[in-house]
């Protein structure tokens, strides 16, 4: 049974180019464009018409960095697979990239199944899965290969959290060594743990408990101190460098450094650096633990740096870092004391529209947005032009975004499993309409018409800046 939507009359944006165009989706993928109102535009024919007049057609979003039902301090992220996928639809986001974790002591293997079973026949939308080493053996390393052929193709490494996930240098070294033979890309988390940890103590032992000093302990200096030691580790092994969530100038500078001398070196931010700031952290009542994350929110003057490396692609990628844990009973674990706070913020609805008022403010242009928010993540996790873009050939995940509609962002309203917004009451101009997955719709006209387990597990090839 062949199935055929056709899209009609909306503004079809690709990061490379805009235009007013009819697509035909045929078969699960986009079959063609045609411009509005041509014979061949004309000629297109289906079941099932869209009228996107006045609307963008833009290629599903794709979140490189999730953590859905993610074991963290005793507890464990709030959203599962199957909300946390539902939501990511609703906020149009089509693919996710969550990471599975290789516990101490296991193997690379064991942590992969145990996210496979989490996720297959529960996704709303497709998803891939990155590595979590931490553990660097000689078995690890062997089966680092084993998993870029299958399609595990990146890795994550910790120079924080030392007693969990935490490598050091020379563990690092060894697995950066191994991806540079293997084709795979290391992701880091770069903060100086081991300082932050003295910090942390020594705070603690000052009466110094509020969130407030989660930020302050974790200082934008030991992000660019390890940013600059995992680009100098990556030199030496001759492997590429994907550093995760940057939020302060200074580690901005380093990766722009680093680029500048032409090392294959990547960076990724998230919305809360470029919407949240220390201001929120240090909320009354406890309320700042909502926002406690790793790394920190910075001072307001960092966001700036951040849009500026957006906009020259010393920055490529805009993911969530989605880890959410409710207010009640998993943020209170860290009453009386800031390092039992469960790290980690609610976001993977809300990144696109949170992206799209950055085009509206003037931040980004509208192909920036889709550049960041869908083509590069696609590329640089081997998804493209599979995801991440609308073309022949590509996998029909397209939102029909109303970039005219405004909302009000509100635990009220979001589909998240958590009990708060990190932007509650911010009021933002455009709203997802209408969601294609693989051609079938998810949203349709703000009604969740899709179903756990259509979303599939999806295969990646390396990174495709690397080429």
């Amino acid at each position: 049974m062949s199935s055929r939507t056709v899209i009609r009359g909306g503004l079809v944006i690709t990061a490379a180019d805009e235009t007013h165009a009819d697509v035909l989706v045929e078969d699960g993928r986009v079959a063609a464009l045609a411009a509005s109102g041509t014979p061949a535009a004309e000629a297109f024919t289906a079941e099932r018409t869209i009228d996107a007049t006045g609307k963008y057609v833009i290629p599903g979003g794709v979140d490189g960095h999730t953590h859905m039902e993610m074991p963290f301090g005793g507890t464990h992220a709030s959203d599962t697979f199957e909300t946390g996928t539902r939501a990511a639809a609703w906020g149009g986001t089509t693919t996710i990239v969550d990471f599975a974790i290789q516990s101490k002591g296991g193997a690379l293997r064991e942590g992969l199944d145990a996210w496979h079973a989490k996720a297959e026949g529960n996704c709303a939308v497709d998803y891939g899965f990155h590595m979590i080493v931490s553990d660097v053996n000689e078995d690890t390393l062997k089966e680092m290969d084993l998993l870029v052929e299958e399609g595990v193709t990146s890795f994550k490494q910790f120079m924080a959290y030392p007693g969990v996930f935490y490598s050091d240098d020379g563990q690092i070294l060894r697995a950066m060594q191994r991806a540079a033979g293997n084709g795979g890309l290391i992701m880091m988390h770069a903060e100086n743990g081991i300082a932050i940890d003295v910090l942390v103590a020594q705070a603690l032992a000052r009466g110094e408990s509020d969130p407030r000093y989660h930020g302050e302990v974790r200082k934008a200096l030991l992000e660019a101190e390890a940013t600059h030691r995992a680009i100098r580790l990556a030199q030496v092994a001759g492997a590429p460098l994907y550093v995760v969530h940057v939020s302060a100038r200074e580690a901005v500078a380093e990766l722009t450094r680093a680029r500048d001398e032409g090392l294959p070196v990547f960076g990724e931010t998230c919305p809360q650096y470029l919407f949240l700031s220390t201001d929120n952290l240090a909320e009354p009542d406890f309320e700042g633990a909502k926002y406690v994350c790793s790394t920190p929110l910075r001072p307001k003057d960092h966001q700036a740096s951040l849009w500026r490396g957006l906009r020259t692609d010393d920055l490529q990628v805009v993911s969530t870092d989605h880890c959410p844990f409710c207010f009640t009973g998993q943020k209170e674990l860290g009453r009386g004391d800031f390092s039992r706070i469960p790290n980690g913020l609610p976001g993977v609805e809300n990144r696109m529209d949170l992206l799209h008022q950055a085009v509206v403010d003037g931040h980004i242009s509208r192909r920036r947005w889709i550049e960041i928010a869908c083509a590069a993540p696609a590329r640089m996790f081997g998804l493209y032009p599979k995801k991440g873009t609308l073309a022949p050939g590509a996998d029909a995940d397209v939102v029909i975004y109303d970039p005219h509609a405004e909302q009000v962002l509100s635990a009220a309203s979001h589909h998240m499993n958590v009990d708060y917004s990190a932007y509650e009451g911010r009021r933002v101009t455009g709203r997802v309409e209408t969601v294609l997955s693989r051609g079938e719709p998810v949203i349709t006209e703000r009604e969740y018409t899709g179903r756990a387990g259509h979303g599939v597990y999806t295969p990646r090839s390396t990174c495709q800046y690397l080429d």
